[in-house]
């Protein structure tokens, strides 16, 4: 049986094929009544029957690779000139730099949020803008921002990091394991780190220290980097 990928936004009967499904999240991968949510790629595989191969980093070493990518964040963002950080960074969509540097730490933040509270975990929860210009009008104030976060981020693991991570924590898109939403929000950090970087070489300016490939190794990152 096909796959069927629905169009929500522009396909008139694509909100009702969806809701009869019983789904009110995306993305969605659907096979006739069957369907699972598109935000775990590891569940997308398998239910399309592919063996991805892929294993899962120790904690540590994902925590370490996060860092790496927040740290680059932080670099990059004083980068961009403050007349252009509110200019959107792609044709199809209003993002301004801004908000794309802040929606790099807020993803951290979201997953503190979520595992300290013991509330559901939600991507959707990260778009959160920081939309108060006068709060972080500069890339070199979410520079600042970030340090916040990243102290965060180890405070919590200094506490936790003894804990199992095969616990199952709710999400948005069912029940997943700690290990899996540690991973997914640290490799969500570094593909939006990687567009930062690219930002930057399109507008001409070299991103100080690219993350490198061995930065990267281990994390399930799209292939291109504005996927």
């Amino acid at each position: 049986m096909d796959f069927e990928a629905v169009d929500v936004l522009n396909d008139p009967g694509g909100r009702d094929r969806l809701l009869a499904l019983g789904v009110r999240n995306l993305p969605v991968v659907a096979r006739g009544k069957e369907y699972v949510m598109g935000q775990n790629l590891e569940d997308v595989a398998k239910f399309v029957g592919i063996d991805t191969g892929h294993k899962r980093l120790p904690p540590a070493e994902i925590l370490e690779k996060w860092i790496v990518a927040l740290k680059a964040a932080q670099r990059y963002m004083p980068q961009f000139p403050t007349a252009r950080i509110n200019e959107s960074v792609v044709h199809n969509r209003e993002r301004p730099a801004r908000l794309l540097g802040h929606h790099v730490f807020c993803i951290v933040e979201t997953y503190l949020t979520a595992v300290t509270q013991k509330i559901e975990y939600s991507p959707m929860n990260t778009n959160v803008p920081a939309e108060d210009e006068n709060k972080y009008p500069t890339g070199a104030d979410i520079a600042r921002y970030g340090d916040g976060v990243i102290t965060r981020l180890r405070e919590w693991w200094e506490a936790n990091k003894n804990i199992s991570f095969e616990q199952l924590v709710p999400t948005s898109y069912g029940d997943q394991s700690l290990h899996e939403v540690f991973e997914r929000s640290a490799w969500h950090s570094a593909q939006h780190v990687r567009q930062l970087a690219d930002v930057l070489e399109r507008w001409g300016i070299p991103p100080d220290g690219k993350l490198s490939a061995a930065d990267l190794k281990g994390l399930p990152l799209p292939e291109r980097i504005w996927e």
